[in-house]
């Protein structure tokens, strides 16, 4: 549109200026200037479309990529998710085959649980895991047959001396004594407890059921041991309470 304008008055403004020479002629020169900054801005106007053009190119180049790698990300996590519930269904299928293999050894052997009789040297469960095994002993202790809750425990720990059980079963062995009077019985079970287990959280109660078992058998300097360590040892813990009760009791008993 410019150019067009320009060629309409060009040839008006030449007719009025044939009796200057060209190269004197200011209004060619400035026509001539004009031209050349015309050409100028065009080629800017040029040169920044194609530099948009490339911008916009690269930021198109950019996003493909993007997209790209958020496809990679999404195909990746659908297979791991894949991958993981495989293995949980291989889990799950395992466990259910190992649970189905202990019924079925627990249902083979003689329940002690189901109303029979449990001799000495002889598991709750016979051919059952360990798990079942403790279980069936604890539920004894519930039950208050506390003759076969001793002979359960007992064999339960020769039977399977590393279990991460034993510490509770040895404490439970001791409760069958203490609640049938057995106090000498009962002190060396927990004492098997604080001693051989020191990192199992029935530590705490072994000890208050040493100071029990003092009290019980009238060695009160041992029993006031055992309490006080439960308090300074166990602080903000019921054992500490009945420690501090027990410990009250005596105070008062004047022993």
């Amino acid at each position: 549109m410019v150019r067009k304008v320009f060629a309409l008055f060009v040839p008006l403004l030449l007719a009025g200026c044939l009796t200057t020479p060209p190269e004197e002629d200011p209004v060619l020169i400035r026509l001539n200037e004009l031209d050349r900054r015309l050409a100028s801005v065009e080629r800017v106007v040029q040169n920044q479309s194609l530099v948009d053009l490339s911008l916009q190119v690269n930021a198109l180049e950019r996003r493909a990529d993007e997209l790209n790698g958020r496809a990679e990300t999404l195909e990746y996590n659908a297979q791991s998710t894949a991958d993981r519930q495989r293995d949980l269904y291989a889990d799950l299928d395992a466990r259910l085959q190992a649970l189905e293999s202990r019924l079925q050894a627990a249902s083979a052997g003689t329940n002690v649980l189901d109303g029979g009789t449990l001799a000495p040297g002889q598991l709750p469960v016979p051919g059952g895991s360990e798990d079942v095994n403790y279980r069936a002993a604890f539920e004894l202790v519930k039950e208050q047959r506390y003759d076969e809750a001793e002979v359960a425990f007992r064999e339960f720990l020769s039977t399977f001396p590393e279990s991460t059980n034993a510490p509770n079963a040895q404490y439970w062995l001791g409760e069958t004594y203490y609640v049938r009077q057995q106090f000498e019985k009962a002190l060396q079970a927990f004492e098997i407890v604080v001693n051989d287990y020191p990192s199992s959280r029935k530590v705490v109660d072994g000890l208050l059921k040493i100071g029990y078992c003092n009290y019980e058998l009238k060695r009160w300097d041992d029993a006031r041991t055992a309490l006080g360590r439960v308090q300074s040892d166990y602080p903000d813990t019921t054992a500490a309470r009945l420690a501090g009760q027990r410990l009250e009791r005596m105070k008062t008993e004047g022993v």
